[in-house]
């Protein structure tokens, strides 16, 4: 069974929506305190070079000259100047990022990014990635989708799953591959989710980008029946939520087999209370670990991290020309605001790696910035108290990415929720300042495990970008940084499932 996502926090009542998301695009562009952001979408993470060169273009032209990094492997473009929207736009559009403008914020779908590079690579889901972009971008339907709704193809290493997908799919073993590494479409299956139900049903391969679709329909059928405008599948109210039952239904309508498989107990649990990143299980490379990746016939791929998720147009260019020069002109983003070079070859990787570690890149897991993260903070976002980002940096420098002695656990809100005040700019404490207090009896955090833990600094209680997971929250207040371990709730177990209905079972692959 693939990974359970984390759940709604319990005993929390799903949201009214009475209006659209206001999440940005790069046609729908947000108003922040340096300018205008312009967020552009990249399924799997996708970026061809010459498209690359055309982001890098319209950061130089029109940006701050600076390209940010998404936990959903999209690029954002800050400080665009009022009336560019045009201009963006036709550059976007003449390198192919913009193949359905009225879809171009609910393009949302999450890779593996080492699917097919790595040695012991698992069946290469990017395809499917490909092929669910095309449907979504041909439906008319899909239009109604939020632009938070979230697709995730996971390769079977377990790197993605995790990540809050609303439709979630992870591809188990028995694929056969071509000798160019991709999926042959003859076999295999994957086991889609969705939502927080933990079951799951195994979809044939050459199904799976359909099966992808017809849930997200299944969702709008529901959000819609529900009155609710929920703009994800965790926020259908009691009554209307969406489960791989209701999923398996509208398949087998389509024509596709399902085969239910009730959730294994305990195991949600497990991975909800988890309390270090993600690692890989052997023999699969880590893919959110930055490095060189070994393939099949001597390839190499390169992995880097762009510290705090921020790259200049000069970094940029610069990875773009190696992927360019010396890879198969292709880029891939990672949700841990990375970048991955496939197809270069032995002996030019270990060389390409140093000239990126030169330009300021994160290339290796002893860097000091690896799993630091900040949000935007000041001067960019309005909401921040402090530039958390210069705090962050100072602080990285210092040898000190956690500043303060650390408490924990404690909840966090969803994104979205209301911000604190503006308070003013904020004092970093020194030792033991700012700090609450453990509530009686509550363990204190084991220092080994905080070592593996990201870390991430926040301007406000929105905490913007934060890691999924047990991560360290260095969060801005009044009185300085409040630091903390965040751990998810435990969900509760997964009911018996009931037998399964002849419906949901007429094939299986």
């Amino acid at each position: 069974m693939p990974p359970s996502p984390s759940p709604r926090p319990h005993g929390t009542e799903p949201p009214i929506r009475d209006r659209g998301d206001a999440c940005p695009g790069a046609l729908r562009l947000h108003s922040a305190a340096d300018g205008h952001l312009a967020r552009v979408r990249l399924p799997a993470g996708d970026l061809t070079v010459r498209q690359a060169e055309a982001l890098a273009d319209a950061a130089d032209r029109l940006g701050d000259g600076h390209l940010s990094l998404t936990s959903r492997g999209n690029a954002e473009l800050r400080g665009l100047p009022d009336g560019c929207g045009a201009q963006l736009a036709a550059l976007l559009r003449d390198a192919g990022l913009l193949p359905s403008e009225r879809h171009e914020r609910i393009r949302n779908i999450l890779a593996s990014p080492l699917a097919g590079l790595d040695r012991h690579t698992p069946a290469d889901v990017r395809l499917w990635a490909r092929d669910l972009d095309q449907l979504l971008c041909a439906s008319n339907s899909t239009t109604a989708l939020s632009g938070r709704f979230l697709f995730v193809l996971d390769d079977g290493r377990g790197d993605v799953a995790t990540l809050g997908g609303d439709v979630s799919l992870v591809a188990e073993g028995g694929w056969g591959l071509s000798g160019s590494g991709c999926p042959d479409g003859a076999g295999g299956s994957a086991l889609l989710r969705v939502g927080d139900d933990p079951a799951a049903l195994r979809i044939a391969g050459p199904d799976v980008p359909r099966a992808a679709l017809a849930a997200a329909e299944a969702f709008l059928a529901a959000a819609e029946a529900s009155g609710s405008g929920a703009w994800r599948v965790r926020e259908l109210p009691d009554g209307y939520g969406l489960t791989a039952r209701v999923v398996a239904e509208r398949l087998h309508a389509a024509g596709m087999g399902a085969a239910y498989l009730a959730g294994a107990p305990g195991e949600a649990a497990q991975v909800a209370t988890a309390s270090a990143p993600y690692t890989a299980p052997a023999p699969y490379a880590d893919s959110s670990a930055p490095g060189v990746i070994e393939g099949a016939d001597g390839e190499r791929a390169l992995s880097v991290l762009a510290p705090l998720g921020r790259l200049s147009v000069a970094q940029w260019r610069l990875l773009t020309g190696v992927a360019d020069a010396d890879g198969v002109g292709a880029l891939r983003l990672t949700p841990w605001r990375g970048i991955v070079i496939p197809g270069l070859s032995a002996d030019t990787a270990d060389a390409r790696l140093r000239e990126l570690s030169d330009a300021g890149l994160i290339t290796g897991p002893d860097s000091p910035w690896h799993h630091i993260g900040a949000c935007t903070g000041r001067p960019g976002c309005a909401k921040s108290r402090t530039d958390v980002r210069a705090d962050a940096t100072a602080s990285v420098r210092a040898g000190t990415p956690v500043p303060v002695p650390v408490d924990g656990p404690v909840p966090v809100p969803c994104p979205g929720d209301a911000p604190g005040p503006d308070d003013g700019p904020v004092p970093v404490p020194g030792p033991g300042e700012g700090v609450p207090s453990l509530a009686p009896g509550e363990p204190r955090p084991d220092n080994h495990a905080l070592r593996h833990l990201p870390v991430y600094w926040s301007g406000c209680e929105r905490r913007c970008g934060h890691p999924h997971g047990a991560w360290v929250d260095v969060l801005a207040t009044a009185d300085g940084y409040r630091v903390a371990v965040v751990r998810p709730e435990t969900p509760p177990a997964a009911p018996p499932a009931p037998a399964t209905p002849a419906s949901a079972t007429s094939r299986t692959s």
